[in-house]
C-alpha cells in the first residue's frame, strides 16, 4: 500500500500508542519493557528498537474509516489507539495458548518472560485500552457515542475470546462444519476488523446507520481476508506467503478448503486422521483437495464475502478520496495472492 495515503493516520496512532503506555513507567522492576515490546517500540532489553512489529492495519481502519465520512478523524485517534491495544492484548494470549515462539520474526512475550508474565502483559493491554478508550470524553465526543463505543468495543472483546475458544477448540474435535468454521472466524479475525470500521465512523459522523455500513464494509472484508489466508496456506507461492507451501496441511489445519473436502472424499478423511504427515502424504491430500474442487469453493465463498464488503461500502457513501483510500488498504491486505 502507499503509506503516503495513510502517513498522517499512523503517526497519528503511533503518538496515541506512546502516550497511553506511558502510563506503565519504564522502571527496573522491567513490566514497562514487557507492556512496550509486543508493538516493537523496545527490544527485550528495554532499548529502542528499529524494526517493525505490526502494520498498525486496525488502528488505520478506524481513521481511514473515519475519514471517509466526510469529518474530522481525529476525534477517532483514541479508538483506533484502544483498538491497537486490544489487538495485541489478545496476540499475546494467543501466544501462549497457541505456544507460539515466534510473534513478528521476533520471541514472543512469554518465551522471553514466561508464561505468568505474559499473561500479566495481556491483561495489562485489555485495562489499557478500555482506559485509552475513556480519552473520547475528552477530544469532544458526545456522551452518548461514547457509550455506544463502550459498548461496541467491549462487545467485540467477548466475540475475540469466543472466536478463540472455538478456535482452540476445533483442534480436538473431529467433525467441524464449514458454518461453524465461519462462525469461529467471524468472532477471532472478522470481528476487530468490522468494529474497526463502526467505531472510526461513528465517532467521526454521530451517524449509527451509517456507521453500521463502514462496520458491515471491514467485517466481511475480515471474513474475505481469513479465507484468503486459507488458500494461500495450502496453494499460496512460499516467496510471495512467507511461510512454506501446504504448511497448513502438515499442522491438520481445519481451514476452510479442508473443511469442505473432508466430507467429500474417505481416503482425504483417513489421510487426515493420521497423527502425522509425510511429504507424499501432503502432497496426496493436496492433490484429493484439488480432485473435490475444495480451492475453487474456498474462493467462492471468498468473492462473495468481498461483494458484500463493496456493497456495503457503497451503502456507507464515502467521500471519492475516502473510498480510494479504503480500497487501497483492501487491496494491500490482499496484496499475498500471487
Amino acid at each position: 500500500m502507499n503509506l503516503a495515503l495513510i502517513s498522517d493516520f499512523v503517526t497519528a496512532v503511533e503518538d496515541a500508542l506512546r502516550a497511553a503506555l506511558d502510563a506503565i513507567p519504564m522502571d527496573s522492576s522491567g513490566f514497562g519493557t514487557m507492556v512496550r515490546y509486543p508493538f516493537g517500540l523496545v527490544d527485550e532489553q528495554g532499548a529502542p528498537f528499529s524494526g517493525q512489529a505490526g502494520k498498525r492495519i486496525r488502528p488505520a481502519l478506524v481513521l481511514l474509516c473515519a475519514d471517509a465520512t466526510g469529518c474530522d478523524w481525529r476525534p477517532a485517534v483514541p479508538a483506533a489507539a484502544a483498538v491497537e491495544l486490544l489487538h495485541n492484548f489478545s496476540l499475546v494470549h494467543d501466544d501462549v495458548q497457541d505456544d507460539s515462539p515466534l510473534r513478528h520474526g521476533r520471541p514472543t512475550v512469554w518465551r522471553i518472560w514466561g508464561v505468568a508474565n505474559a499473561i500479566n502483559v495481556g491483561d495489562a493491554l485489555f485495562a489499557l485500552s478500555l482506559h485509552v478508550l475513556q480519552d473520547l470524553r475528552g477530544v469532544g465526543v458526545a456522551p452518548d457515542i461514547v457509550t455506544t463505543a463502550n459498548r461496541l468495543f467491549t462487545g467485540t472483546a467477548l466475540k475475540l475470546t469466543r472466536g478463540q475458544h472455538l478456535d482452540m477448540r476445533f483442534e480436538t474435535v473431529t467433525d467441524v462444519s464449514v458454518e461453524a468454521y465461519l462462525e469461529m472466524i467471524a468472532g477471532k479475525t472478522a470481528a476487530l476488523l468490522g468494529v474497526c470500521g463502526q467505531l472510526g465512523a461513528l465517532i467521526a459522523a454521530g451517524d449509527a446507520v451509517r456507521a453500521e455500513h463502514f462496520g458491515e464494509y471491514a467485517l466481511n472484508i475480515g471474513m474475505a481476508f481469513q479465507i484468503r489466508d486459507d488458500i494461500l496456506g495450502i496453494w499460496g507461492d512460499e516467496a510471495i506467503t512467507g511461510k512454506s507451501a501446504s504448511s497448513d496441511i502438515v499442522a491438520h489445519k481445519k481451514s476452510l478448503p479442508v473443511l469442505h473436502g473432508l466430507p467429500l472424499n474417505d481416503e482425504l478423511r483417513a489421510l487426515y486422521a493420521r497423527p502425522a504427515l509425510s511429504p507424499s502424504d501432503v502432497a496426496r491430500v493436496v492433490q484429493l483437495l484439488g480432485e473435490v474442487g475444495a480451492q475453487e469453493y474456498a474462493v467462492q465463498i471468498e468473492r462473495e464475502y468481498t461483494e458484500k464488503a463493496m456493497h456495503a461500502l457503497d451503502q456507507a457513501a464515502p467521500t471519492a478520496e475516502g473510498r480510494e483510500k479504503l480500497l487501497a488498504l483492501t487491496t494491500a491486505l490482499f496484496a499475498r495472492s500471487s
